[in-house]
């Protein structure tokens, strides 16, 4: 079956499964994980046309994907994947994004919801209180700039030289919490005067921190080995690199822009990239590894504010309420990693634009406690409908270099949502669902409302069906705080 959104032509391989043929100037197929309802929402022709342009970029090998939860982004669509030669390929902005290292962070503690629910509006107040929000808000760590260029470049391990963080830490978070390659002569003091006082604040928009509940278990084992039960409270941390990120993507995008700099002849000029190699690629990657470094240690901090607003109202130590880090993931990112290609070993440029690493069991990358069952993969939902943990597979490893979702995914635009609901509205209906919400203003409320989202359960079906990742545990809201 063949369907045709606008002039380009994708045919239909499976239930879940798309290609864009190659056609034009394109090197590799485009390949889309979607439900067929994708073709009906508004905006799917341009992030369709986003597919086939990525797979256009110098370099690019298997093919250019697209998960479930698309949607139209800058140059790459959001829910991207392309990975390029490591050698002799490009590397993109705009398949990492303007929030580096935007990625989420599963905190699990050891008490269960009927423990919590009594007291969560005193959680929630103390979260407010010790988790700084907003677009200018300061975070809770503050540093020096001679301490924040070694935070950029050393990420979490610098925290844990500080007592910030643990070995157990570090081991649940992604690349152990430090991207390699970060140089901050590479970042701009402008970046590094935006990002000085931002160390541990959540930012704006669809940036959250979310108390939840273990609602339901899919695969006994994996949970067990994650450390997540029925009943159990959780709190996932939804955040990025803030204005540091945002200013290291703008400035390096600058660079790169120049007309004919390099001779590629591209469709889209948001797509503007650079031979990994070259001087602007190798100052790109050092200045994103050192964004993302920013954003494991933004999380981090927040972890630990988490930590001790626990325990404030539950008057005991993080230890005896079994606060700890199930896992940190990135899901806007470039990595440097090795993959099978065409039968044999390869070193890609992986990019991550609004996806989320999803390796199978028995890789050394997978933390040694999980590496039977396969890396943890967190996906949020909206803040009215569930989120969830999940496993990485080995169909992942050969099909989308160890990729899947990253979330639900926008349905209407910031502006769109406005118009259906008001922000007062949507704080009503959700706290008759029993879920209590505390947003910086009624217009972020109307942004983010539930409808504004595809549904995660779908999104996460899917991924399930194709063999990206496979459920574990559903995750519902009980109390949440919106940037």
């Amino acid at each position: 079956m063949e369907t045709r959104p606008s002039d380009l032509e994708v045919t239909r391989l499976d239930e879940y499964v798309w290609q864009i043929p190659q056609q034009g100037d394109m090197r590799v197929p485009g390949i889309v994980y979607a439900a067929p309802a994708l073709f009906e929402q508004a905006g799917h022709e341009e992030a369709l046309r986003q597919v086939a342009n990525v797979a256009t970029l110098p370099g690019i090998v298997r093919a250019s994907f697209a998960m479930p939860d698309v949607h139209w982004g800058y140059g790459f669509p959001i829910g991207g994947v392309a990975a390029t030669d490591a050698r002799e390929g490009v590397v993109s902005p705009g398949g990492v994004g303007f929030d580096i290292n935007c990625g989420v962070r599963l905190v699990r503690t050891g008490l269960r919801r009927d423990q919590v629910a009594p007291r969560l509006e005193e959680l929630l107040h103390e979260l407010e209180r010790r988790v700084p929000r907003g677009t200018g808000a300061r975070g809770a760590l503050h540093l020096s700039p001679r301490e924040l260029r070694r935070l950029v470049e050393q990420g979490v391990p610098f925290l844990a030289e500080r007592g910030l963080a643990s070995e157990d830490d570090l081991a649940h978070t992604e690349e152990g919490g430090a991207l390699a390659g970060a140089d901050a002569d590479a970042v701009t003091e402008r970046a590094l005067r935006r990002g000085l006082t931002q160390v541990g604040s959540l930012g704006a928009g669809n940036h959250f921190l979310e108390v939840q509940a273990v609602d339901r278990v899919l695969d006994a084992g994996a949970a067990e080995a994650f450390g997540v039960a029925e009943g159990q409270v959780v709190v996932m941390i939804h955040s990025g690199s803030r204005g540091f990120g945002h200013q290291t993507c703008t400035d390096h995008l600058a660079r790169m822009n120049a007309p004919n700099r390099f001779g590629f002849e591209l469709p889209d000029r948001q797509l503007a990239c650079a031979p990994a190699a070259s001087p602007e690629g190798r100052d790109y990657l050092a200045a994103m590894a050192c964004a993302s470094n920013f954003a494991f240690a933004n999380r981090q901090v927040m972890m630990n504010e988490v930590a001790g607003a626990f325990e404030q109202v539950f008057r005991a130590s993080r230890e005896r309420l079994g606060v700890g880090l199930v896992y940190d993931v990135a899901h806007n990112i470039a990595k440097r990693e090795t993959h099978v290609v065409d039968g044999a070993e390869r070193d890609v440029l992986v990019h991550r634009k609004g996806a989320t690493r999803a390796f199978g069991p028995g890789r050394p990358d997978v933390p040694a406690d999980y590496r039977d069952v396969g890396q943890p993969v967190v996906i949020p939902g909206d803040m009215g409908r569930e989120s969830w943990l999940l496993a990485g597979t080995g169909a992942a490893m050969t099909q989308t270099f160890g990729s899947t979702c990253h979330g639900a995914g926008r349905l209407l635009s910031r502006g769109a949502a406005r118009k259906v609901k008001s922000g007062p509205e949507v704080r009503r209906e959700l706290e008759e669902r029993g879920i209590v919400v505390r947003a910086a203003s009624a217009a972020l409320l109307a942004e983010e409302a539930p409808y504004a989202y595809k549904d995660v359960a779908e999104i996460v079906a899917i991924v399930e069906a194709v063999g990206l990742s496979r459920r574990v545990a559903r995750l519902r809201p009980l109390g949440v705080l919106k940037g």
